[in-house]
């Protein structure tokens, strides 16, 4: 954060929205301008009155657009939702909370409809163009909220992360993006997608916001934070398809921070992981998220099936398919390599692994379902496994050298948050020096 006030970095960022030239009309689907001013000046108010609501206080925030906000239609990206969705009763959680701490919250941002995409396209609303070329995609599902933390629009976007959303398209618009332990975050007041497989977490432009948004949102009391010494770390190298199909610019990348790392003491190590070819066989028969999906949308894609995104339709129909035993088999296997992965990873203190391996496509290559499903499916391969696993994880945006982002992941076990995002600090700052 910096010392100017709040009133002043908010008129800047309500500018950045509405610059004409800029994406902010697609990245930002609502806008809070009125609303934000007063919580602005609110805010310069009690720091002139020496009154502080903790380290968010004063920070501007930009929301997903599946979080509930009392009196609104929660459209989740969805036209449908928009034209038949009542008005939420009340805040999310996460949005009380962060009131509560004093953040002004600016706009609801754009997404993949129903959050159900790695590419971040809208059909409905439009895409936002990445800032590092606009004629890319931004990735998803968390689409407007990378773009609006990217181009200045916000200090910290929420967003949520079911396979990736918050990861991805951080990793392809160069910003940090955090995924936490699932059961941390309340996810009630955000429109599902998988009840199984949902998280909520921040991307900003730097490892520390994002530790503060992720504390606020999980109830906990904020405090600065200690970068954790690179040396010494014992970074286990993810090996098999992880690494497979890497694009020049991702291999590259890599390989230059894997390299770094280890320069300045950092303990790699190659690991081979079964469990990642025992999740694929698992999921071979739909997967959670296409499953819970098809329950909540069936009558909805009966009813009004045209007006949905026709990539978001597909794969929640490829659900219809699945049996009540095959999802019930899902989550016995996937409770077992829950616990195999977390012994597995009990000697490491983070798997290292390229955030996508891909750099963001052109919105001309996913314009056709032909284009959409192998662009898609490559930029949540890699992210996807820390869901299914129920692991915490970060993406930190590598050294560009004039190139396209590229994102890097460290992936932690369950419940060592505090500890990631320190390390993650702690990397974050050898890649700045």
């Amino acid at each position: 954060m910096t010392d100017r006030a709040c009133r002043d970095r908010l008129e800047q960022a309500l500018d950045r929205i509405a610059d004409p030239n800029g994406e902010g009309s697609r990245a930002c689907l609502t806008v809070y301008a009125d609303t934000a001013r007063a919580a602005a000046d609110a805010a310069d108010a009690r720091r002139k009155a020496g009154i502080s609501l903790g380290p968010l206080d004063a920070t501007v925030i930009s929301i997903k657009d599946l979080f509930d906000v009392a009196g609104e239609v929660t459209r989740a990206g969805s036209k449908v939702l928009a034209e038949e969705g009542t008005p939420a009763a009340a805040d999310a959680p996460v949005v009380r909370r962060l009131r509560a701490a004093g953040a002004v919250i600016v706009a609801k941002t754009n997404m993949s409809e129903f959050a159900f995409s790695g590419v971040g396209a809208n059909p409905h609303y439009g895409t936002p163009g990445n800032p590092a070329d606009r004629a890319r995609v931004p990735g998803g599902s968390t689409s407007g909220g990378a773009v609006a933390a990217a181009a200045h629009m916000c200090d910290i976007a929420i967003g949520s992360d079911t396979g990736g959303s918050t990861r991805i398209p951080a990793a392809l618009c160069g910003i940090v993006g955090f995924k936490p332990t699932k059961r941390r975050v309340p996810t009630e007041g955000a429109f599902p997608l998988s009840y199984t497989l949902d998280s909520i977490g921040p991307m900003a432009r730097t490892v520390a916001d994002c530790a503060l948004a992720d504390a606020v949102m999980a109830g906990e009391e904020p405090t600065s934070l200690e970068p954790a010494p690179v040396a010494g770390l014992r970074l286990g190298i993810a090996q098999g398809m992880v690494l497979k199909d890497l694009d020049p610019t991702v291999s590259k990348a890599f390989a230059a921070a894997t390299s770094a790392l280890e320069k300045v003491g950092a303990r790699l190590s190659e690991v081979e992981l079964s469990s990642f070819d025992d999740m694929v066989q698992a999921n071979l028969r739909g997967g959670f998220a296409p499953a819970e999906a098809y329950a909540i949308h069936r009558e909805r894609l009966q009813r009004r099936g045209d007006a949905v995104d026709e990539n978001v339709r597909a794969r929640i129909e490829r659900a219809s398919e699945m049996s009540a035993g095959d999802y019930v088999e899902l989550g016995q296997t996937r409770a077992r390599l829950v616990r195999v992965m977390d012994e597995r990873l009990a000697d490491l203190d983070a798997l290292v692994m390229p955030t996508t391996p891909i750099v963001a496509p052109k919105i001309s290559d996913v314009a056709t379902p032909e284009g959409f499903r192998p662009k898609n499916f490559l930029l949540l391969r890699n992210t996807s496994i820390v869901n299914f696993f129920d692991l915490c994880a970060i993406s930190l945006p590598l050294p560009r050298a004039g190139g396209l982002p590229v994102g890097l992941m460290l992936i932690a076990r369950n419940g060592h948050d505090h500890r990631l995002l320190r390390m993650a600090a702690g990397v974050e700052r050898l890649f700045a020096s």
